[in-house]
């Protein structure tokens, strides 16, 4: 989890780079959670929640 603190504290590149991890890191969990892999359905929810926290950051840019 991505505290919000933390996220208003970095730089507009950096947010977007993390967005993009996030957005990838995002694919993989959807990928394993189709082929039976996942163990941790959470996590999906956990990276959606983080995801619009920074898109929430970047809005205010």
């Amino acid at each position: 989890m991505v505290k919000v603190e933390s996220l208003r504290k970095k730089e507009k590149p950096e947010l977007q780079k993390l967005l993009r991890e996030k957005r990838e890191k995002l694919q993989r969990l959807r990928f394993d959670l189709a082929s039976g892999n996942l163990k941790n359905i959470r996590a999906i929810r956990q990276i959606k929640k983080d995801i619009a926290r920074i898109l929430t950051i970047l809005r205010n840019y």
